[in-house]
């Protein structure tokens, strides 16, 4: 996709399931069960959309996905995709290497959206997967992650960010940061204390919005569509009425980061207080070129 200046791309790590119940809340089985189907253990197909965008000499990229570094009994438990080419395939496909990458900015620690911060290195120690980047986090979220509470102590798995700060590759922040021009990281709590999205800005007009777990999936714009995972679901529900908004009234680009097919969309406003994703096909006019 181009959005002014900048060409973006997704690239996704992969498919694994989360129980639908706990991504949709208090929405009712019968309604939620329309748009996203579960499997016969109540798990819904969720993808791993990572965000790559060429901004000048810079290449930044958005979360790293899942990671290979899952367990056995996770791999099973979240239906973990095999057999499947990874983030760093896709980026290799996409025509860069690893080395390229100058900026990771990780949205919030939880295991789905920074496991490729690190693999294996030569020596058999942890070594972050893109060497020459700097990796942004929200302090207080890397705070967090250290001392979790017992609800999302599970979500932390410190080999995906421990690594980063024994290389010194991470660049701490508070509450937003400017990664490079136009590509701005902006608190956005709710999902946790200190989760950010990230703002798109290509020039002439042309904006984007890369919403993490805000929106997770398309389905979760209208207003009440809140995940039980969210720590602060009322927050999420001010956050939304910030966010969703301004994206719909600015014709933004939006990616979901957790929609299994259709990444790309807009958020389109039914009527007041009301708002739907149209989801865009990359093969359309918008698509890629």
């Amino acid at each position: 996709m181009k959005l002014g200046s900048f060409r973006l791309r997704v690239l996704s790590d992969g498919l694994f399931r989360l129980d639908g119940g706990a991504m949709f809340g208090v929405v009712p089985k019968p309604l939620w069960e329309k748009v996203r189907p579960p499997d016969e253990r109540n798990r819904i197909r969720m993808g791993t959309n990572c965000l790559l965008i060429e901004a000048g000499a810079d290449l930044v990229l958005i979360d790293t996905g899942l990671g290979d570094k899952v367990a056995p009994k996770e791999s099973d438990i979240y239906a973990l995709q095999a057999g499947v080419p990874r983030l760093p395939d896709r980026l290799r496909a996409a025509g860069f290497a690893p080395e390229q990458v100058t900026h990771v900015v990780l949205t919030h620690l939880h295991f789905d959206h920074c496991g490729w911060n690190t693999r294996q290195g030569p020596g058999g120690g942890l070594v972050p997967t893109f060497p020459n980047a700097r990796y942004w986090l929200e302090r207080a979220e890397v705070e967090h992650a250290r001392a979790p509470n017992e609800r999302d102590r599970a979500s932390y798995w410190p080999e995906n960010w421990e690594p980063l700060f024994e290389a010194g590759a991470v660049e701490l922040f508070d509450e937003r940061a400017e990664v490079v021009p136009g590509i701005e990281a902006i608190k956005a709590p709710g999902h946790n204390a200190d989760m950010c999205l990230v703002t798109l800005d290509g020039g002439g007009g042309e904006r984007g919005i890369f919403f993490a777990d805000l929106v997770p999936h398309s389905a979760h714009v209208p207003y009440p569509w809140i995940m039980g995972y969210d720590l602060y679901p009322l927050t999420t529900l001010e956050q939304k009425k910030i966010w969703i908004p301004r994206a719909a009234e600015g014709g933004w680009l939006c990616v979901f980061e957790h929609n299994p097919d259709e990444p790309w969309g807009r958020v389109v406003e039914e009527r007041p207080g009301r708002y739907r994703a149209e989801l865009i096909d990359p093969a359309g006019p918008e698509g890629p070129e």
